[in-house]
């Protein structure tokens, strides 16, 4: 989250649109429209800038927002546009012209009336917690050196309660003292920081600072990797303060409750090829590639095949951006595509670090009728333990 809502000439005029951003990107490879290439999106922007257009319409506004902000582009760019960024700010001038999408302002409103993506009562964010053997350990502690910040959808979509469940029980399995923020945990705040709203976005992100210090912690770990990304790199910036203690993923976490024997795991684990899908936020965008791969190799058993786009060449789960909000049909076919790619390494389970990816390759694998089963490394390590 820049100082200033404008897109500085600077980040947009080395753009020599060579194309080649264009294979990388996942909705242009959907829908080979080259409106919906990173490029055109730079172009349209400097036309608006420089008055070739008189104003912005709906329908130009509507061409940076079908895009799931995923850093591929930038991470490919032979001239070092930051596109990702540029598209962010320009996000932010639309929203500020009136032109955010309708789906996008319904977003804003849910967030900003029940700080949640999915207007659902503050308490209905521990609803993940009562179908387990033994409530968690984080519950109603007031106190403790290691803040689990769970986000929206591990929080919310009952299709993605496995992810806390299961990590939940891993950190208690390890001997980790936990707090859990319970209804007082707000949205981090990217979906709004991403549509342009960022006085809202602020307004969470002051709250859920104030809640984590409450706590005295010096750990704050996500299993969320927007949250993790938002709360490392853009609080502190948006806020102008540091935050006092340490945020961490889940995979960075897990690793080195791991590789210290404090997790134990089972005998005569079953054999099992998997591949893993980096999130965009987690890899791309984080620099986080190995933790992950520590914990994969780490379980007995566990056989890794990498796709052939990994790593920072990693593709989209196209749950990011919030493309699945404005255009839900395209976010599918991105996801399509992502999951035919895991199913060509023969791999029985496609692993990632992200609710949003699990529930969104999840879907696909259901969609395009794949044998394939789909899971969050959380779950990968529960099933391990003793």
């Amino acid at each position: 989250m820049s100082a200033t809502r404008r897109v500085s000439e600077e980040e947009y005029l080395h753009c020599i649109r060579c194309g080649q951003c264009l294979p990388v990107c996942p909705t242009y490879r959907v829908t080979l429209n080259e409106t919906d290439s990173p490029r055109a999106r730079v172009a349209l922007m400097r036309a608006v800038r420089e008055g070739l257009l008189e104003r912005p319409t709906d329908r130009t506004a509507a061409q940076f927002f079908r895009c799931l902000l995923c850093g591929a582009c930038t991470f490919t760019c032979p001239s070092g546009v930051t596109v990702d960024r540029v598209l962010e700010l320009t996000r932010g001038e639309m929203t500020d012209l009136g032109l955010l999408p309708q789906p996008l302002v319904a977003l804003n409103q849910r967030i900003a009336e029940s700080h949640n993506i999915s207007a659902e009562p503050p308490e209905s964010r521990l609803l993940w917690t009562q179908n387990l053997p033994t409530p968690p350990t984080g519950l109603g502690k007031t106190q403790a050196e290691v803040v689990y910040f769970v986000g929206c959808v591990g929080a919310l979509f009952p299709r993605s309660y496995g992810i806390p469940q299961s990590f939940a029980q891993v950190l208690e399995g390890a001997g980790v003292e936990y707090a859990l923020l319970g209804a007082e945990e707000w949205c981090c705040g990217y979906p709004l920081a991403i549509n342009g709203d960022l006085e809202t976005a602020r307004d969470v992100m002051r709250h859920n600072l104030e809640a984590v210090r409450a706590t005295g912690a010096r750990t704050l770990v996500t299993t969320c990797p927007s949250c993790f990304h938002f709360w490392k790199h853009t609080y502190p910036a948006a806020l102008g303060e540091e935050l006092g203690f340490e945020v961490r993923h889940a995979t960075e976490f897990l690793a080195d409750l791991l590789e210290a024997g404090r997790v134990p795991l089972g005998e005569n684990l079953p054999e099992q090829v998997v591949t893993y899908h980096d999130p965009c936020d987690l890899g791309r965008k984080g620099g986080i590639f190995d933790a992950p791969r520590r914990v994969l190799r780490a379980i007995p058993g566990i056989r890794l095949v990498e796709m052939p786009e990994n790593q920072g060449g990693s593709h989209c789960c196209g749950g990011g951006g919030n493309l699945e909000s404005m255009d839900p049909a395209l976010s599918q076919a991105v996801a399509a595509r992502r999951i035919r790619q895991a199913a060509e390494t023969g791999a029985q389970v496609v692993v990632s670090a992200c609710q949003q990816c699990e529930r969104t390759l999840f879907n696909a694998a259901r969609t395009e009728r794949l044998r394939l089963r789909v899971k969050d490394i959380a779950e990968i390590v529960l099933e391990a333990m003793k």
